[in-house]
C-alpha cells in the first residue's frame, strides 16, 4: 500500500518557534483517512519492537553493565527531548556514548562543530567514551528507542527526530519532515558515510521518503538497514 503527499518545494519563509509550525504538505483526504495502512504500520512497529526487545534484553544488559563500569559517574541510559510528529517533543531514550556533562560542555565545542546545519557534529569529540564509541560505531546506543517505537513516540522506519534547539533553526521548508512521526531508520541511515552527507542533503532524503513512504518502501530501509549496520557501511 502506498501513501503519496504534496511537497511544497517553493517554501522558504521566515522561521518561528516550533509551537507556531505550519505543515506545508497537503494531506491527501482519501488516502490520509485510509485506516489499513495507519494499522499496519503501527502493528507492524508494536510486534517487530516487541520481539526486538525480547532478542536484544541480554545484550542491552550487557551493554548498561559496561557503560556503568566504563563510567560509574552517570546513568547507562540517557533521554533527551527530540521532537516528534507536528513538533510534539518526547522522551528518547539512548544508550549513554558520553561522559554525563556533555551537555554542559557542548557550548565550548561549538566553534569545533564540522556539521553544515543547525545539528552539531565533530568527528573526535572529545565527550565520548571509550564504551561510546564502540555503540555509536555499531548503532548500539539506539537500542533504547525500541521502547519508544513500543510507546508510540517513533516509528521503526521515519527521519530522525531532531532536537528542539536544531527545529528553532529550520526553514518552513524544513520543517515539513515533522509531518510523519520519526524513526529508527530511514534514507539517511542507509548512505555509505551518512556523516558526511550535507544538511540539506539529508532533508531532501527525508522529504523523499515522505513522498515515496509505503510499507513496501519501509520493507527495502529496514532490509538495507541491517545490512548497513553489519557491513559498518553508514560510518
Amino acid at each position: 500500500m502506498d501513501v503519496n503527499v504534496n511537497i511544497d518545494s517553493s517554501v522558504d519563509r521566515p522561521r518561528g518557534g516550533i509551537h507556531n509550525m505550519r505543515i506545508m504538505i497537503e494531506r491527501d483526504s482519501q488516502l490520509y483517512h485510509d485506516r489499513r495502512y495507519w494499522v499496519i504500520r503501527r502493528t507492524q512497529d508494536v510486534v517487530f519492537s516487541m520481539i526486538a526487545i525480547v532478542l536484544l534484553f541480554p545484550l542491552m544488559l550487557l551493554v548498561a553493565l559496561c557503560i556503568f563500569i566504563d563510567d560509574p559517574k552517570g546513568s547507562p541510559i540517557f533521554w533527551q527531548l527530540r521532537c516528534g510528529r507536528d513538533g510534539k517533543t518526547f522522551r528518547l531514550f539512548k544508550f549513554r556514548s558520553m561522559c554525563v556533562n556533555a551537555e554542559q560542555m557542548l557550548e565550548g565545542l561549538m566553534d569545533e562543530n564540522e556539521a553544515d546545519g543547525p545539528a552539531f557534529k565533530m568527528k573526535n569529540d572529545p565527550r565520548i567514551t571509550r564504551i561510546g564509541r564502540f555503540i555509536r560505531k555499531t548503532s548500539i546506543d539506539e537500542l533504547p528507542q525500541l521502547f519508544n517505537v513500543l510507546k508510540g513516540d517513533m516509528s521503526i522506519v521515519g527521519p530522525r527526530p531532531p532536537l528542539p534547539a536544531e527545529v528553532e533553526q529550520y526553514s518552513e521548508y524544513q520543517r515539513q519532515r515533522l509531518y510523519v512521526t520519526p524513526g529508527l531508520t530511514c534514507y539517511w541511515q542507509i548512505q555509505p558515510n551518512r556523516n558526511d552527507v550535507k544538511f540539506d542533503d539529508w532533508i531532501e532524503l527525508d522529504i523523499k521518503y515522505i513522498k515515496e513512504r509505503s510499507l513496501r518502501n519501509d520493507w527495502k530501509i529496514m532490509l538495507k538497514t541491517v545490512k548497513v549496520v553489519f557491513t559498518r557501511q553508514g560510518v
